[in-house]
C-alpha cells in the first residue's frame, strides 16, 4: 500500500480524492499495487463526506510522515504551493500538480529538486486538463527533433471568439455569456489576457526545446480588442480568429514564444477547433505534424491527469522517471527574429480617399477588403519580414488606427 496526500479540496482537488476513494480497485490494478489516500490539506471543513476523517489543516503533518510517499498538489497559486512543493520533494516524496502558474515560474527549479532527491515531479494535468500531451512528448515522440508547437490553449477564449464568429455576438455579450456558463471567472484577465495559455506555451516550449521558459519572457497579446469588424474581415479572407500559443526553434538555438489572436486559414485543422476545447499541434522532424485535441479544462478531465500522475509515480517509486528541462538564459526567448511572415492589417483613417491612394501605393496587387463607411481597408500582406511591412506603415498619414495580426497557415 502506498500512502498518498492531497494538497487542496476545490473542484480538481475534490475530484482527485473522488477517484482514488471511490474507484481505489481500478486504481489498483493499473498501479499495481494499493493507493491510500491518507490526508487531504484545506483550511476548510468538509462535513458529512465519506472521507472527512482524512482532512488536516497542518502542513507539517504530511511533510513530517514518511509513510507518506506521493503528494498530489492542487492548491494553484504560487504561495504556499511553491515552499509546500519544494520541501516534500526535499523530504523524498515525489509530488505531482495541476499548477500551470507553478511549474511556468518554478519548474527548472523544481526539477533539478526532484532529480537530487531521486523523486519524480510530474505535472500532465498543468496543460490541456485531460489532454494527454506533456508525456506523449516526453516519451511517444522522444525519437523526434521538436522544431514547433502550435496550439489553441485556452478554452474560454476558443469559446468567446467562436460565438463572436458563429453567432456574431460582440465580445462583451460572448464574455458574458461564457461568464453566464462557468466557462469564465468573475475576473476573466488571466484568460482573456493570454496569461493562462502564456503560461501553458512556456511549459509545452521547455519540455520540447529542453530549456525553461518564463511567463514574461513570451509575447502575450489578448482577445479584448477583437472586433466584429476583424471577424468579418477574417472571413473574407478564408480564416477565422483564435487565440494561438507558438514556439518555434530557431536556427540560432534560441526559440520563440508567443501567445496572439491569430488569423488562421480554413484549411488548417486548428481552425475546426470550437467551443471549449484545446488543440496543441506539435512538429517533429520524423512524425511531422501530430495533434493533441480535447477539452483543456474541468473537473474530471483535469482530476483524471493527476491520478494518472499519481498512478505513474507509484509505478517508479524506486525508479525514477527522467522528466528534465535546464534552467534558460535571460537571451534564449527572442522574439524579435524578423522571419517573413503574412499579417493581416486593418488601418482607418477619416480621410478614405487618400488612405487609400497610401494603400495602392504600398500595397499593390495584395488581398484587401475595402469599407468606405467604416473608412477602412483590411488587407493580408505578401511574405514579407515584418520590419519592412512595419516601415511602409510608418510611412501614411493620417491613420486614425493600424491593427496588425499574425496569420497560421496562409501563403503569402
Amino acid at each position: 500500500m502506498i500512502d498518498t496526500a492531497i494538497m487542496g479540496h476545490g473542484v480538481v482537488g475534490s475530484g482527485v480524492a473522488e477517484i482514488l476513494i471511490y474507484h481505489k480497485d481500478r486504481i489498483a490494478r493499473a498501479a499495481h499495487g494499493e493507493i491510500n489516500v491518507k490526508y487531504i490539506l484545506d483550511l476548510r471543513e468538509f462535513t458529512g463526506l465519506s472521507y472527512s476523517d482524512k482532512f488536516t489543516r497542518d502542513f507539517n503533518e504530511i511533510l513530517n510522515d514518511d509513510s507518506v510517499k506521493i503528494v498530489a498538489e492542487v492548491m494553484g497559486g504560487i504561495n504556499p504551493a511553491y515552499d509546500f512543493v519544494k520541501q516534500c520533494l526535499e523530504r523524498g516524496k515525489s509530488v505531482v500538480t495541476s499548477n500551470k502558474e507553478l511549474v511556468a515560474a518554478k519548474g527548472a527549479e523544481l526539477l533539478k529538486i526532484a532529480k537530487n532527491n531521486n523523486v519524480n515531479f510530474l505535472f500532465e494535468a498543468s496543460v490541456g486538463g485531460g489532454i494527454p500531451v506533456l508525456r506523449p512528448i516526453a516519451q511517444c515522440l522522444a525519437a523526434n527533433e521538436i522544431t514547433e508547437i502550435s496550439g489553441i490553449l485556452n478554452g474560454t477564449t476558443n469559446y468567446i471568439l467562436n460565438k463572436m464568429i458563429v453567432d456574431n455576438m460582440d465580445f462583451n455579450a460572448a464574455l458574458e455569456l461564457a461568464q453566464k456558463k462557468g466557462f469564465a471567472e468573475k475576473n476573466p484577465a488571466a484568460d482573456i489576457e493570454g496569461h493562462d495559455a502564456c503560461r501553458k506555451i512556456c511549459i509545452l516550449a521547455a519540455l520540447a526545446f529542453g530549456k525553461h521558459v518564463y511567463p514574461e519572457q513570451v509575447l502575450t497579446d489578448g482577445i479584448s480588442d477583437i472586433t466584429l469588424d476583424d471577424v468579418e474581415s477574417a472571413d473574407s479572407f478564408g480564416c477565422v480568429i483564435k487565440l494561438i500559443g507558438h514556439a518555434k526553434k530557431l536556427e540560432n538555438g534560441k526559440i520563440t514564444a508567443t501567445v496572439r489572436p491569430t488569423l488562421v486559414s480554413r484549411e488548417s485543422i486548428l481552425s475546426d477547433v470550437n467551443g471549449v476545447f484545446n488543440a496543441i499541434m506539435v512538429n517533429g522532424d520524423q512524425t511531422g505534424d501530430v495533434m493533441f485535441y480535447g477539452k483543456g479544462a474541468g473537473k474530471q478531465a483535469t482530476a483524471s491527469a493527476v491520478a494518472a500522475d499519481i498512478i505513474d509515480c507509484a509505478k517508479h517509486l524506486e525508479n525514477r522517471k527522467y522528466l528534465f528541462w535546464e534552467d534558460g538564459a535571460d537571451d534564449y526567448v527572442d522574439n524579435s527574429a524578423d522571419e517573413p511572415t503574412v499579417l493581416y492589417i486593418s488601418i482607418k483613417s477619416d480621410d478614405f480617399n487618400a488612405l487609400e491612394a497610401q494603400f495602392e501605393k504600398a500595397f499593390p496587387s495584395v488581398s484587401v477588403v475595402k469599407n468606405k463607411f467604416r473608412g477602412e481597408i483590411a488587407f493580408l500582406t505578401g511574405c514579407e519580414r515584418e520590419s519592412i511591412i512595419r516601415k511602409k506603415l510608418d510611412g501614411f498619414c493620417g491613420l486614425k488606427s493600424v491593427k496588425i495580426l499574425h496569420t497560421l497557415g496562409i501563403r503569402g
